[in-house]
Parts: C-alpha cells; structure tokens; sequence
C-alpha cells in the first residue's frame, strides 16, 4: 500500500484544520463540490489549489477536489495514533462491525464495497459519495490522506488500491453469503 506523500498530508492537515476552527463558510463552499464532477465548481480553489503538486496529471488534481468536497461532508478522521495503514476498507470493516454484522450476513454493506471496488476511474467519484455518505451515517473514521493516496493510484493495472482495501475488508476471513452454498469438507478429495 503506498503511503500519502507529505504534500497529501500537509492537504489533510488543511482540511482538518478548516474543521476543528469549524470554519463552516470553508466546509459549505467545499461541500458544493459534492454536486457535479471533481473540480468543477471553482468556488472550491482557494481551498485546493495550492495544494495540488506541481507536476499533478488531471486525474490527480480531480482527486484533491474529491477529497476536499468528501471531507468538508464528513470530516471524521482516524485518530492520530490510528492512522497507519488505515484504508477505505478498514473503515468499511469499522462499519460492518458498528452495524453488528458478522460472517454471512454483510449484505448490502458487502455489496455496496464490492461495487466500490469495482468501479471505474470515471464513475469512482459516484461510489465514493455513496460509500462515504454510509459511512458518514455510522460516524466511521476514514483515513482521508491514504484515500487521497489511493484515489491517486486507482488506476494501477495490478489494481494495488483494490486489492489492499479488500484485504483490509475481509482481514478476518472470506464471508460466505450462503452457508449451505460452501463446499463440504468430508466430500473433497486428495
């Protein structure tokens, strides 16, 4: 999993400032982001844009956008102590262990992070403002600068992002939907 660069962090440090002052002119002007593709309301840039690097693609100043808006909806950040090697995925896990849900009966929070992880680069952002609003809904933490981080490397063609938000997903085990649909033990062959 690659880490938030400090410039990623510095950005999150910013936001969460915005949040602790309770700046609620900056938040509001940043959750109008919210409503349309990241980056295109500008009402957004004097919160942003300096803190887009330098050398950013397109994708990668979309995605501080995306984040700055996600953020000022639900500023709940992992605790500092928390924050290493916290993903999305985690902060699913947080969820389904909130909604008392165990092995076989995650439903649609499963369905819904499966989708997420199977989303394409342009429809990401759709399925973040989901996944985020769910997790909104519950006061889960999300480690804003890895998602900032993850967002950035979503397109990876050996999906690294995906593949270590499921793994933090479904850390204790996969989840059958179906008991009755497992394969039974004393049928297998050596």
């Amino acid at each position: 999993m690659s880490r938030p660069s400090e410039e990623q962090r510095a950005f999150i440090g910013q936001l969460n400032k915005l949040a602790e002052r309770k700046d609620r002119g900056a938040l509001a002007q940043l959750r109008r982001g919210l409503g349309g593709e990241p980056g295109s309301d500008l009402a957004m840039a004097p919160y942003v844009t300096r803190y887009i690097p330098a050398a950013a693609g397109v994708w990668e100043e979309a995605a501080y956008y995306l984040v700055a808006a996600l953020f000022a909806w639900h500023p709940v950040d992992w605790a500092e102590a928390e924050t290493e090697g916290h993903n999305l995925g985690a902060s699913f896990a947080r969820l389904a262990v909130s909604q008392g849900l165990s092995e076989g009966r995650i439903g649609s929070t499963e369905q819904r992070f499966v989708a997420l992880l199977n989303s394409h680069r342009d429809d990401l952002y759709v399925h973040l403002r989901q996944a985020v609003g769910l997790l909104k809904s519950k006061e889960v933490p999300v480690d804003w600068a890895q998602l900032l981080a993850d967002i950035c490397r979503w397109n990876a063609t050996d999906r690294p992002v995906q593949r270590a938000w499921a793994k933090a997903f479904w850390a204790t085990g996969p989840v059958e939907s179906d008991p009755a649909a497992a394969p039974d033990p004393s049928r297998e062959t050596a």
